[in-house]
């Protein structure tokens, strides 16, 4: 038998493959199969953030090229081998002339790459300005990064400019089609034939609205009557899909948004403004179309006993905000109505007599009791409560940020999100019952990995070495409340509330009922913002199916509904993390007028360049690790804590630092701190 010569050539083996992610300290990392990859900056080729990448390992040990403070990596050094498919066509960046050449740098800071345009191709671009390119040629070892301008999305250097930097890059669509608003506009309310198609009427019932006091489009109305032992509880939502068919230009055009976008300064709506702000907003004294679900309740325990789906015509006799209903629970009978009338009322309120406040107030009052049983009966099922406080940059006429307003979970928040909790899952069961098709609301349990990893990160905390190890990272929702119930002070509740969100799984649309476990509810679909969340409106539609016979478009969007359920998840995190993006340019806004002065943060991430501080307007900034002292630090990354190597001085998640800001830029959206003068 022929011996095989050793010059034959052996089958390559393969190469592991990922996403590449850079940071915008020039180098990154690729998550594969086999583990994460540490690639350096000269080691990139040409690869941009998101490309899918092999790579080539260039290095067996881990842990040994420095950083700043004398930390090691962990991770194997590799480099990008090839480059499978590219994540950018497009890069929005400034412009910058240098004859012959309009040389366009990346907004994104993580690209490490300039682009370089002919400048007689676009002349009339001014310096400085804000434009897309599309890339012609990807840079690589030898050659730079070629590419066109396809359009000039502004002038200036201004931070509202840079929202439509955010808006751009997240290619949110601010425009509807001609047809689109051709539809829109044709759209009437016409209540005589829809009392006659079988909608019922409701306007004598005393229905109003709670919403945030800056509100321009209202979807969900109560009404709450006490029956001897009864409760009858009416959730009342816009009817959207009365406007709104399949396959129509509207259609299209939300389906494709996905959702509603709520930036700092202004709101990218899923439906032209005729009918989110008009026909379908739930205003007061005004006849409006409505999809109600009436619920009859056991007033002791809040059991359901009875629930009625129909469509509807309504009437909304008072629009209150959170604040308001706030000061109705909060004061007593005699100060009541001058409680409601200190507070701001919202946009398009309507006045109300002193008698129509105590009527609004008595069923607000009787909705509160009915909402603590409601979460009563959840929490003993295991629902998580996350302590979230959401910050929003105060603005002037301007766009400049003159402060920062707070949004806590208040009874008055908790009430409504109750109330739309419970039609949420009666509306997902109805269609279930009825084996109508559903986009269902899901969330899965969290992995094992990562509630054993934050288990490691709590045994720092005094107060949470009492948590059962096996049950927590088991995910046992009841050891998890008891994390979120611990007694600690705010400012740590709150972070630890955060560590366990960023452990959880997200939730997703789909068509595959599988139970939301941080609801602790087995059914459970979105119907109650089909404003401004397409998978609502989708909902909205099954129940009409299911109320009559099925409609030409039936079939085609049953057949449809998983892509948009797919589709509707990825609309979502888009637009979180573009409300996310702008705020957060406004507050660090806000911020540059505070540079040098000191304040009190917390650890909210430890890594072996720095830590990750968190102030208590919810900003995160940076203080790098060469300001934690003179001396090598070992980074423990199961419980997150640095340990200096002379002083032994120890600095982990959730301990209070006492920082200077040194740098607020809203461009990048990076804050950087400093360790004040003799702090150390």
């Amino acid at each position: 038998m022929a011996r095989r010569s050793s010059k034959a050539r052996k089958h390559p083996r393969s190469r592991p493959q990922g996403i590449l992610e850079i940071t915008s300290r020039g180098f990154g990392f690729v998550k594969t199969a086999e583990g994460e990859y540490f690639i350096p900056a000269s080691k990139m080729y040409g690869a941009f953030p998101g490309d899918l990448v092999e790579v080539g390992r260039i290095s067996s040990n881990r842990g040994r090229y420095q950083k700043p403070g004398g930390i090691s990596s962990r991770k194997p050094t590799g480099r990008v081998a090839k480059i499978i498919s590219r994540a950018n066509e497009r890069i929005i960046g400034r412009y910058e002339i240098a004859e012959p050449f309009g040389v366009v740098i990346p907004s994104d800071t993580r690209i490490p790459y300039d682009i370089f345009t002919l400048r007689k191709d676009s002349p009339d671009v001014e310096e400085g300005s804000l434009v897309e390119v599309e890339l012609i040629e990807y840079p690589s070892r030898n050659s730079a990064a070629t590419g066109r301008v396809t359009r000039v999305i502004g002038k200036g250097d201004d931070s509202n400019l840079e929202i439509d930097l955010i808006i751009a890059q997240h290619k949110l669509e601010t425009e509807f089609n001609d047809q689109a608003l051709e539809e829109a506009s044709a759209c009437t309310l016409d209540i005589g034939g829809a009392l006659a198609d079988g909608y019922r009427d409701l306007r004598d019932r005393f229905i109003f609205t709670i919403d945030p006091v800056d509100a321009r489009d209202y979807d969900d109305a109560l009404s709450v009557e006490l029956d001897g032992d009864r409760i009858h509880l009416g959730v009342h939502i816009a009817d959207v899909s009365g406007y709104v068919p399949f396959d129509s230009a509207l259609d299209y055009d939300a389906r494709r948004r996905g959702c509603s976008v709520y930036l700092v300064d202004r709101v990218i709506p899923m439906l032209p403004e005729q009918l989110s702000n008009e026909l379908c907003s739930l205003v007061p004294d005004q006849d409006r179309l409505a999809v109600s679900v009436d619920v009859v309740l056991r007033a002791s325990d809040a059991v359901v006993e009875k629930v009625d789906i129909f469509p509807s015509v309504i009437r909304s006799k008072a629009r209150l905000s959170y604040d308001q209903a706030q000061a109705i629970i909060d004061a007593n009978e005699d100060a009541m109505v001058a409680a409601f009338r200190a507070k701001e009322a919202p946009f398009g309120a309507n006045e109300l007599t002193d008698s129509m406040v105590g009527e609004v107030a008595h069923r607000i009052r009787q909705a509160n009791e009915l909402a603590k049983k409601l979460y009563k009966k959840r929490y003993t099922a295991g629902c998580m409560e996350f302590d979230r406080v959401e910050a929003r940059a105060i603005l002037d006429p301007a766009g400049r940020p003159t402060g920062i307003k707070y949004r806590r979970r208040t009874e008055a928040t908790g009430l409504i999100e109750e109330c739309m909790i419970l039609a949420n899952h009666l509306v997902a069961q109805w269609l279930t019952d009825r084996s109508m098709p559903c986009i269902y609301r899901t969330h899965a349990a969290p992995g094992r990995d990562s509630l054993f990893s934050l288990y490691e990160i709590l045994q720092e905390f005094d107060a949470y070495k009492t948590l059962d190890k096996t049950l927590f990272v088991a995910g046992n929702p009841h050891v998890l409340q008891e994390l979120l119930d611990a007694p600690v002070d705010e400012q740590t509740h709150e972070l630890v509330s955060m560590l366990l969100l960023r452990s959880m799984k997200q939730a997703i649309y789909s068509t595959t009922e599988t139970g939301h476990y941080g609801l602790a509810l087995e059914d459970y679909c979105h119907f109650t913002s089909p404003i401004r969340r397409y998978p609502d409106l989708f909902v909205h539609r099954m129940v009409k199916e299911a109320l009559r016979s099925k409609s030409e478009t039936f079939e085609a969007e049953k057949n449809s509904s998983a892509w948009i359920a797919e589709h509707s998840s990825e609309t979502e995190r888009i637009a979180a993390k573009a409300e996310l993006q702008s705020q957060l340019v406004k507050l660090i806004e806000y911020l540059q007028d505070f540079i040098g002065q000191n304040f009190e943060t917390i650890i909210y991430s430890v890594s072996t360049f720095g830590v990750v501080l968190r102030m208590e307007n919810t900003v995160q900034g940076f203080l790098p690790i060469e300001e934690l002292g003179d001396e090598y630090f070992s980074y423990n990354p199961e419980r997150g804590v640095l340990t200096g190597s002379d002083t032994g001085r120890t600095y982990r998640i959730g301990q209070k630092l006492n920082v200077m800001l040194a740098e607020a830029d809203w461009r990048s959206r990076q804050v950087l701190f400093k360790m004040p003068p003799n702090a150390l």
